[in-house]
Order: C-alpha cells, then structure tokens, then sequence
C-alpha cells in the first residue's frame, strides 16, 4: 500500500497532534506492506524532519492578520499536492482535521470535536475553515480514526455516521517516557530549581482548553510551607488567548511557587515527568491526552478530570477531579504529598495501565484502516 500522508504538521514545534505525526509514521515502518511518503505542504519526502521549521511560531500568528491567509495557504498546498500524484499513491491519510482534494480512499484522523464544545479556544479564521471544512472531509473518508472511543461515539452522532466508517486507534507512549532514578535526571533538575518528586508538573498549551488557571488556583490554596517546598511547573508554549493567565500568572510568578517553563525539547519534558509528584492535568476537554499516557509510563501519578475521553486513558490510575472544583484539586495534591502509600499505588497502577498502549499497536490499527479503505 503507497500511502500518502500530510505531514505538514511537522513544520510546527511538536505538540499533540505533532507527536501523533511523528510516532505514527516511525511505527508504520513495522507493517511491512505499508509504505508511506509525506507531504510538508510544499513537496514530498519519506524521512521525517528533525525539527520545526525555522521561524514558523512567529509567522503563523502574522498569517491569522492576513484576510483571506488560509485560503490562499489551502490553495498552494492543494497544488504542490496534485504534483504528488505522478507517484500513484493508493490512498491519501490526513491526520490532522480536513483532507486535501484527492481522487482515490481516504482516510482521516478526527483527533476531537473541540471547535464544537469549546470554539472560543479557537482563532476565528482557523475556526470558520474548520467550520466549512470539517463535515465535507469527513463525508470524503472511507475511514476515520480516532484516538478513544469517546470521539468514535461522539462524531458518529454528530455526523450521522454509520459506525463502521470509525476505527478507534489509541495513540501510544514513546520510547523516552519510562522511570528514571533522580541521578539521571539530576542535571535538568537542577537547571530548574528543583528536587526530584518535590513538583507538580502541567504540560500543555497555554489556552482556555487546558484549564490551567484551576492548577494555578489549587496551588494557591496549599499551604506557604508546601507551596515552598513543591512548586508548580508549566511546560507548554503560548497558544489562543494566552492573555487570560496573565493575571493568575503574574500573582503566582511574583510569589515564586509557580515557574513557566515555555516550550522545551522533548527529552527535556521526558525528564520532568519522570521526576515530578504528580501531572496536573485538569484539561476540560481532550480527543485523548497524551501527557497522560507519558507521566504513568514515567512511574508518575497523574491528576485529571473525567472530561471527554481521558478516563479510557488513566482507567483506575487516576486521581479524578471535578473541571471546576480548586479544593479538589488541592486536597489530591495534599494526598499526593502526604499519603506515600496512596503515592506508591498510584504509581504502580499508572505503570500497569500504560503497558496497555504502544505506538506499534497504534500502527496496526491504522494499517487496518487502510486495508478497510482500500476495501481489503
């Protein structure tokens, strides 16, 4: 099967959907009859790139100023694209929102439905092409992939879709996510000021979707003496509407218990997850949550809503908070501080629960889909 896959994404610093990229198409390289090539927006490759491309962050925020910006990128795309077709590709996977114009199967990942439930997380211009493309590409896919049951069931009733058009395939946990003794991690540790286990840790973008500010609020609620001795770090870059933490941020900053790490390198994130208390992750809606597949396969409890589709994720490892509720998310906290008993379980139960997901699993699920696609 000569599959061709946009990659576009990778120009970007990796986050979620980044990742999903990234892992996805190193594991396809196990099903021997998938044979991939990926398009970057202005021509074809079969190796990854290493990194983002140079200037990319400054530049998307210009083009969302510019009127008629996403058209006219959609445009280009779409003809670089069409010059791909002298390779006779079998099918065409989009794994990010809306498929390119392509003449044979196709196949999507639908990641999640957020524009629907929460669209002031989104910029207006991206919003609307999301709007007036999402339904036609999901019409044009013979599958769609998801990443949890949850966005199956969901877009299957939103989108009057029969339920054999979905194939849920779970993401997985890099090779980097395991537990690490606090030698091995002692240089980064101490690059940031802290002690091993003596942390909590947010991973995400800065946006209303992650529900930062609760984790900002919680924190603020511990005592002096704890929020001394266990600060609270956050690693993500600036996303939409930033501008909302500034003032939780600014007070929390000044009181030197919360650190905003910005965008790290991912070995960098690895290395604070295996060393931190706990992740806290309140997000209040998620196609899946990455971070938290990776903080249990680091051996480190997690702290997380029953939104959307993470408890198919933390099963019975989580430590479930209500989106709304700062006392909750304190009083979990303290328990995780105090009670190295319940700490010690929850461990155990999170290293349990990530040997339940692999990236080759994930590979094989969307190698499935293609073969469905393709109507083998």
């Amino acid at each position: 099967m000569r599959i061709a896959l946009n990659a576009r994404i990778l120009q970007a610093p990796r986050t979620g959907i980044g990742q999903y990229v990234a892992e996805l198409v190193h594991a396809l390289r196990s099903e021997r009859e998938v044979e991939v090539t990926l398009f970057n927006g202005w021509g074809w490759s079969s190796a990854l790139p290493e990194a983002a491309m140079p200037g990319y962050s400054r530049l998307t925020p210009l083009l969302r100023q510019i009127p008629g910006a996403y058209q006219a990128r959609r445009w280009l795309e779409q003809k670089r694209f069409d010059q791909g077709r002298a390779q006779n590709f079998d099918l065409y996977h989009e794994p990010s929102l809306w498929p390119l114009h392509f003449d044979g199967p196709t196949v999507i990942t639908l990641h999640d439905l957020t524009h629907l439930h929460f669209p002031d997380t989104q910029p207006p211009t991206r919003l609307r092409e999301i709007e007036r493309r999402l339904a036609s590409g999901v019409q044009q896919a013979q599958r769609i992939l998801t990443d949890s049951q949850a966005i199956a069931d969901e877009a299957q009733a939103y989108f009057g879709l029969p339920a054999e058009r979905f194939v849920v395939a779970p993401l997985g946990v890099a090779e980097r996510f395991h537990p690490r003794e606090p030698q091995a991690i002692e240089a980064v540790l101490k690059a940031h000021a802290v002690e091993a286990r003596e942390y909590f840790l947010c991973v995400g973008t800065l946006e209303p979707r992650k529900n930062l500010n609760l984790a900002l609020r919680a924190h603020a609620l511990l005592p002096e003496s704890l929020r001394q001795r266990f600060p609270l770090l956050i690693v993500g870059m600036a996303g939409w509407q930033q501008a909302q933490f500034n003032n939780e941020l600014r007070q929390a900053l000044a009181c030197g218990h919360v650190c905003l790490l910005g965008y790290l390198p991912d070995e960098q994130v690895a290395q604070l997850l295996a060393g931190a208390r706990a992740l806290v992750f309140p997000s209040l809606y998620e196609g899946f949550g990455l971070p938290v597949l990776e903080a249990m396969a680091s051996g480190t409890p997690v702290i997380l809503t029953r939104s959307s589709a993470m408890p198919e994720v933390a099963g019975d490892a989580g430590n479930y908070i209500e989106a709304d509720d700062a006392e909750g998310l304190r009083d979990a906290m303290s328990r995780l501080i105090d009670d190295h008993a319940h700490w010690q379980a929850c461990r155990e139960a999170g290293l349990q629960q990530a040997q339940l997901f692999s990236w080759l699993r994930c590979a094989q699920a969307t190698a499935g889909a293609y073969r469905q696609a393709l109507g083998g």
